[in-house]
């Protein structure tokens, strides 16, 4: 892998994210059940984002998939990400905010707006989401740049994309090149509801491509119908890196014949947006720059608790000197 030009190329849901707190009584007025997630039209979109701009909104490019590849490139690493936005302002900013945040932003646009997502926070912390995928669903295989594929070490494809038919198409379109010029490929399963929809051809795809399958311990017992450790045992058997996240308790990883516990990085969490996404970063920036799997775990488990202590999905900065202890606490456990 180290002749590749980039570490991690992703493909996902282009989506803004807006951030605000809001009295409960408002949820109420714009008609959204506290504490649900909301898939939404064009035109509620349309009407929430007005609303919101009355509001202290904290604003960021957003999923999944693109949260991961920032969390990369804030790690040192190269990422590139593919998706597609609106031509709108939102489209623009997304951009423009990827690029200055170290991601190389493959990014096609289409007619509709570039996707959101709403996050209203009521007092007690409860999250309300309204999510437009908007542009987002409009990807096309044309939009992937193969040559930017092919110069990447690892191809990241969030759990969201397998699940619509053009996306998965588009999605399998970008696996089959990756592994026709040496691309490692990575698949976080993303949510249990998907996975329970899709099974048997989510279970396709990981055995066909996936060199390497993220799973929390919902996801990986929609998947498998077991319980961690023997899902874990389970999905080794058919993807080479095989990881299932357990929240306070860490993550499960299994490499071939070698089993691991990752334990997690103790911390007031505040917040756990993100915490997924910031913990595949760390594990792929790791695999990347040819650490082990153990030491990759580790710098995933601390980059997750580092994103756990705030509001919000990404983190400002983070210090490097933090994670070379890590990695060299690691190296040295195992030399012992």
């Amino acid at each position: 892998m180290t002749t590749k030009e980039y570490d991690v190329f992703g493909i996902g849901s282009a989506l803004m994210d807006f951030l605000l707190e809001v009295p409960a009584d408002e949820l109420v007025k714009l008609n959204l059940k506290k504490g649900h997630f909301h898939l939404i039209g064009e035109q509620e979109s349309k009407k929430l984002l007005e609303y919101i701009k009355k509001h202290e909104v904290k604003i960021a490019p957003g999923g999944s998939s693109a949260n991961t590849l920032y969390g990369v490139a804030i790690l040192g690493g190269k990422a590139v990400f593919c998706g597609k936005v609106g031509k709108d302002d939102h489209g623009k900013t997304y951009k423009d905010i990827m690029f200055r945040n170290g991601v190389k932003p493959n990014l096609a646009t289409d007619e509709k707006i570039t996707g959101s997502a709403i996050t209203f926070i009521t007092p007690n912390s409860e999250r309300t989401f309204a999510v437009h995928l908007g542009a987002a669903l409009q990807l096309q295989k044309e939009d992937v740049i193969f040559e930017d594929l092919k110069k990447s070490k690892i191809l990241h494809i969030e759990g969201y994309q397998l699940e619509d038919k053009n996306l998965r198409e588009v999605s399998l379109h970008a696996m089959k090149l990756a592994k026709e010029n040496g691309v490692m490929v990575s698949i976080d399963l993303g949510d249990p509801g998907i996975v329970e929809r899709n099974k048997s051809d989510l279970l396709a795809m990981v055995k066909e491509f996936a060199d390497i399958t993220f799973a929390n311990e919902a996801e990986s017992k929609a998947l498998t119908g077991l319980e961690p450790l023997e899902a874990l045992n389970s999905l080794a058997k058919i993807s080479p890196t095989a990881i299932v996240k357990v929240g306070k308790d860490g993550s499960y990883v299994k490499q071939g014949e070698q089993f691991i516990h990752i334990p997690a990085y103790t911390v007031k969490a505040v917040d756990s947006t993100g915490a997924g996404d910031m913990f595949a970063a760390g594990v792929l920036y790791g695999m990347s720059q040819g650490h082990t799997i153990e030491v990759a775990g580790h710098i995933g488990s601390y980059f997750a608790a580092k994103v756990v202590r705030q509001v919000g999905a990404r983190l400002g900065t983070i210090d490097k000197k933090e994670v070379e202890k890590v990695i060299n606490d690691v190296n040295k456990k195992q030399h012992q």
